[in-house]
């Protein structure tokens, strides 16, 4: 992936080393998401966090307060020789570039998202976000949540690696920002509401396989502008996608398959729907909640 000497944005926040005295991951009411928790959740949110959906959904329907948010220190901005940050400010500066112009067409204004490097754990309009959740997006405050040292989970557990394979993260998590943006993410919330878990699961899983979808048009638009795809990179996205389908997740963890409780979608589907993004690179490409078929 050609990056170097990009834009790089300037809506990152270093909150590394800074810790939030927050307990074992995402907290409603009294329980909790932490790395003791469900086998089959903790692998899902290992890599691409915890469905935003669910946090809002459980925080809503099962009497929880959202925690407030506590910053000691004030927000600053990495080193400027830390390549890895430098990395994720300028995917993050490139996806604001193309949402800015895809807004724009559409006779709107995008509104960027902060991205939070974060270690260990640390305060969010959400909960407690912690590292051991993966990269996640917090629509409470707009916010997308990583700690760096997740990449090399990546390569150590899934044996994914790549600079494209990285931002295919970061491109999903803005994704959600933009259904959040478009109101998409407040109307599944609604209907959640009142629907048994399978039936809910199944709307996650088609928020979630758009995510996937607009993380494809995002590098659809900037290789376009900016031609930053280089061989092979394409591919390491689409091993990314295949590498965390809930059915290869869940038969890593507990050896079998229960489609019902799929949240985020087979190898095969987050594989097309992020295809088909990257393919056609048209919004309206990902419109998963009319499918047909996933």
């Amino acid at each position: 992936m050609k990056w170097e000497g990009n834009r790089e944005s300037d809506n990152v926040e270093d909150r590394r080393g800074e810790g939030s005295g927050g307990g074992g991951g995402f907290s409603f009411g009294g329980g909790s998401i932490g790395i003791g928790g469900i086998a089959v959740a903790l692998v899902a949110s290992y890599f691409l966090g915890i469905n935003p959906m669910t946090v809002i959904n459980m925080l809503s329907g099962g009497g929880g307060q959202l925690a407030p948010v506590q910053q000691s220190a004030p927000a600053h901005k990495p080193p400027p020789n830390d390549q890895m940050a430098r990395f994720v400010s300028t995917v993050l500066a490139d996806t604001e570039d193309t949402w800015g112009e895809i807004f724009k067409a559409g006779g709107a204004t995008y509104v960027r998202p902060k991205l939070v490097l974060f270690s260990g754990s640390t305060p969010t309009a959400c909960g407690t976000g912690q590292t051991a959740t993966g990269p996640f997006y917090c629509p409470g405050d707009q916010k997308v949540y990583i700690d760096l040292s997740f990449y090399q989970l990546m390569k150590q557990r899934f044996n994914v690696s790549g600079n494209f394979a990285q931002a295919y993260v970061i491109a999903h998590e803005v994704g959600h920002h933009v259904q959040n943006l478009l109101g998409i993410s407040g109307k599944v919330d609604k209907a959640r509401r009142n629907m048994s878990e399978k039936q809910s699961n199944a709307l996650s899983v088609k928020l979630e396989l758009q995510a996937d979808c607009f993380a494809g048009v995002w590098a659809y638009h900037a290789n376009e502008a900016r031609h930053i795809i280089e061989n092979g990179d394409v591919e390491e996205a689409l091993n990314a996608a295949s590498a965390i389908g809930d059915d290869a997740l869940q038969r890593q963890a507990r050896g079998e398959v229960v489609p019902d409780s799929f949240t985020h979608g087979t190898s095969a589907q987050r594989v097309s729907w992020f295809k088909r993004g990257v393919t056609e690179g048209k919004v309206s490409a990902c419109n998963t909640f009319e499918a047909k078929k996933l």
